[in-house]
């Protein structure tokens, strides 16, 4: 009987181990406070380009959720985006798969306070071209954006949960 009460408490120890360690797993094995991370982000979701405009810039704006979970505060050095062309409806430019990078891009803020949740927002320059409205049929594409966030702590990314879309003449 004592051998089987041990058999019986080896295989509970086993399966509480396996259910610990795949809880640690599926959490980080950390707690979200003691990391620096983008948790989210999100851009402009359309943008109507002008009729008759060519090469007409304009700005995307994104925010990104940052949680820094550190003792320190946290930099950020630079940021950068790239929109890359996923799905097209009628006439476009661009190739399906055309990626776009805007280099670094205007950001704020410049630091994260110590075990504090901010919103980083982040400026992004594009541009667009478009026939005359009711010279030729309307088109629209949409782009996924992906940004890029350089710190003190380490180099991130993060893609925007939505698309960025461009609707023409």
């Amino acid at each position: 009987m004592r051998h089987l009460i041990a058999l019986l408490a080896a295989g509970v120890w086993r399966w509480a181990t396996l259910l610990g360690l795949v809880l640690c797993l599926s959490t980080g094995c950390s707690s979200a406070s003691s990391t620096f991370a983008l948790t989210g982000a999100a851009v402009d979701p359309t943008y109507f380009c002008p009729g008759g405009a060519n090469n007409a810039p304009y700005d995307i704006h994104a925010t990104v959720a940052v949680h820094n979970g550190n003792n320190s505060a946290v930099a950020i050095r630079a940021v950068t985006a790239r929109m890359t062309l996923i799905s097209v409806n009628g006439d476009w430019l661009e190739k399906l798969g055309s990626s776009y990078d805007a280099g670094t891009v205007q950001f704020s803020p410049a630091s994260v306070s110590p075990g504090s949740t901010t919103t980083l927002k982040v400026t992004i320059p594009s541009a667009c071209t478009s026939d005359k409205y009711g010279s030729s049929g309307s088109s629209f594409a949409d782009y996924q954006v992906i940004i890029h966030v350089a710190t003190s702590t380490g180099a991130f990314t993060i893609r925007a949960e939505n698309q960025h879309e461009i609707i023409a003449a």
